[in-house]
């Protein structure tokens, strides 16, 4: 399946990170205003910190 990554580009990052949120093999973990989160993986593994 070919896809055209200008198309991508059309979508706000909010978005994006929720239909990723409700993909399989995705673990969200949220940082509330003002408060610290540590994530521990065991890879392998993609993190994205999406400050937005």
């Amino acid at each position: 399946m070919t896809r055209n990554k200008n198309e991508l580009r059309n979508y706000k990052t909010y978005e994006l990170v929720e239909e990723l949120k409700n993909r399989e093999g995705v673990e969200t973990h949220v940082a509330e205003p003002y408060k610290d989160v540590s994530v521990q993986v065991n890879g392998p593994a993609i993190v994205l910190v999406i400050i937005d």
